[in-house]
């Protein structure tokens, strides 16, 4: 049976999923699945458990295995080895009545031709089970939310793909279920709604659900997740919280250098990652001064355009996991 929980902003209260929160939602054991031909597993020996009321981030770049391993989750791909539950459904054995259970944005956005972001939205919750009046309430939360009212009666063929975007994102949590899979959601998505729509996400966790947000954006992943697992060539690299992945680079600060040419460092220290035109520094804290003092002499001898001195991120917890040659979204 549902529940009821009082919307953040003091709106209608919103229907929550049912279940305990912190309660397992879904649970992955040993996931390989291995394509026809290819020499390296999509997904080699992945486990991970999401739980009611959280969010869990999926962080990898770009092939990772994060999609595949959505894939399998809703039925689309069957797993070489391995197990799938979702609220104690076996969702490889039976993956409709699994489907049943969790609701999905994609990637790809859903084509709504013929409808506007605000009709879309309201459809899915009626076939989703929900009731008229609730259904339309709900869907003007989530507008008003994401600041989507000036679009919200606007056909679909006249929106941008940022608002398309977002209205995939109420169309997949206007109706609640157990387990929310949100696949890359703030793709084409301008930075202010952006960060509404991270908002939208843990309110959507703190209504009671289970998300699981599959991102290579290591900012989205450090505002928004509880619990966060690294994905690197279809393996787990590393999971905890965004805190636990950087506990060891406390004490330690980063030198951000933008420039064509590293020049010579000061004794002791040395680049730890390397971009196009931009090079990354751990320097201990107590030669903090000693190495801002260092740049600014670098810039005005015209050797360094800009630096940055920062706290240890989660960004550079992954770059230390997984590589500095991967990408990174900002």
């Amino acid at each position: 049976m549902s529940r009821t929980h009082s919307s953040p902003a003091g709106g209608a209260p919103l229907l929550q999923p049912a279940g305990a929160t912190g309660e397992p939602v879904l649970a992955i054991e040993h996931l390989v699945k291995q394509y026809r031909g290819k020499a390296a597993p999509a997904n080699d020996d992945v486990s991970l458990t999401a739980h009611a009321g959280r969010v869990l981030g999926v962080l990898g770049h770009n092939g990772a295995g994060k999609t595949t391993m959505v894939n399998q989750i809703v039925g689309l791909l069957r797993p070489t080895s391995g197990t799938i539950h979702v609220s104690g459904v076996d969702a490889v054995a039976h993956p409709a009545r699994a489907r049943e259970i969790v609701a999905v944005q994609a990637q790809a956005n859903v084509p709504i031709t013929g409808l506007t972001p605000r009709k879309a939205v309201e459809l899915v919750g009626r076939i989703r089970g929900g009731e008229p009046r609730a259904v339309r309430r709900r869907t003007d939360q989530l507008l008003q939310a994401l600041d989507l009212g000036p679009w919200a009666d606007t056909p679909a063929e006249k929106i941008s793909g940022g608002v398309a975007r977002l209205t995939a994102f109420c169309m997949t949590v206007v109706q609640p279920a157990a387990l929310v899979i949100l696949d890359e959601p703030t793709n084409d998505v301008d930075p202010a709604r952006r960060r509404l729509l991270w908002d939208a996400i843990r309110d959507t966790a703190a209504a009671g659900a289970a998300v699981l947000l599959v991102t290579h954006n290591v900012r989205e992943a450090e505002r928004t997740v509880d619990d966060l697992v690294v994905l690197d060539s279809g393996r787990v690299l590393a999971a905890g919280s965004p805190a636990d992945l950087t506990t060891h680079l406390r004490g330690e600060l980063f030198l951000e250098l933008d420039g064509r040419d590293l020049p010579a460092l000061p004794p002791g220290l040395r680049a730890s990652v390397t971009r196009p035109a931009q090079s990354v520094v751990p320097v201990p804290a107590a030669r903090g001064a000693e190495v801002v003092a260092w740049a600014q002499t670098a810039v005005e001898r015209g050797e360094v355009e800009r630096f940055a001195l920062t706290p240890a991120s989660l960004e550079d917890a992954y770059l230390e996991l997984v590589g500095a040659g991967s990408e990174v979204a900002a």
